[in-house]
């Protein structure tokens, strides 16, 4: 019953803690590889992967955007909220982007904006590591000034590799089941790479529920199953029971299922397409 994201997106990362320049290209990467310039990137490509969250739409008939900006960044090197982080606190940091005396303070954008917040692996933040690699959600006008869509996900190289980066990890204190060897991160990074999956995760149930009460699956909006919740794990056909699916290596064996700009290839999770009632993601085999 809800809206989804359907106007141009303007995304403005907030870089919580201290970050490590190559680690801030990887993922600005994968951003600018959602809405490329035509011929930017072989396919199957990020874009490609984007457009099954294009088919979903709102009541009026507006679908969700393909265009996705990365309109502004915001270093807030200075742990301006401390090391620990509540899921409220979250949203002082995005207040503390656009109130902040820095130069080049964020600006409050109700109306296209989405606020990504990503903290750096020194950063604890309630749940993360035992519950959730990230979660999106919308601030309170009593706190940042108005509501708007945001999202969070932690760098899970140090903390959690195993929960939260996995493939690229080995799940912890379990045996990997046949068949799912550990594969390799294709951009070098355990963490940075790891996050780039959960960073789809979230873009994705962000735009298609902003405001928790648009799609999403069971009775309870408080704890919906989402459409990148459905397919947790799956990355390539014939997916499940730990098995990522089908997916490609790139000449050092690292794995990989979509391509993106600057030659880069990222391995990001399926999600659910609302036409083929299926998880799906454009390097299916069928």
């Amino acid at each position: 019953m809800g809206p989804v994201l359907a106007s141009p997106i303007n995304l403005y990362i907030i870089w919580y803690g201290h970050w490590n320049p190559n680690l801030q290209d990887i993922i600005k990467d994968f951003i600018f590889s959602l809405s490329p310039p035509p011929s930017c990137s072989h396919r199957p490509s990020v874009a490609d992967w984007w457009r099954t969250i294009e088919l979903y739409a709102d009541q009026t008939g507006s679908n969700i955007t393909g265009t996705i900006r990365l309109s502004g960044e915001f270093h807030d090197s200075s742990y301006s909220q401390g090391n620990y982080l509540s899921r409220l606190a979250i949203q002082h940091v995005i207040k503390n982007s656009i109130t902040s005396q820095n130069p080049t303070p964020l600006p409050l954008n109700p109306y296209t904006g989405l606020y990504l917040v990503l903290t750096s692996s020194d950063v604890q933040v309630q749940d993360f590591c035992r519950a959730v690699c990230g979660f999106h959600y919308f601030t309170f006008p009593s706190v940042v000034g108005a509501t708007v869509p945001y999202a969070w996900v932690g760098h899970s190289g140090k903390q959690c590799p195993g929960v939260c980066a996995y493939p690229f990890a080995r799940p912890e204190g379990s045996e990997a089941p046949p068949g799912s060897g550990i594969m390799g991160a294709p951009n070098g990074d355990v963490g940075a790479d790891g996050m780039v999956s959960v960073i789809a995760h979230e873009l994705a149930e962000t735009s298609s529920n902003p405001l928790v009460n648009a799609w999403y699956a069971g009775d309870d909006p408080t704890a919906p199953t989402e459409i990148a919740d459905l397919c947790m794990g799956l990355y390539g056909s014939g997916g499940g029971g730990g098995y990522v699916g089908n997916v490609y290596r790139d000449y050092w064996g690292n794995g990989y299922n979509l391509n993106g700009v600057n030659g880069r290839k990222f391995l990001v999770q399926w999600v659910w397409n609302p036409v083929q009632r299926r998880c799906f993601g454009p390097n299916a085999l069928d």
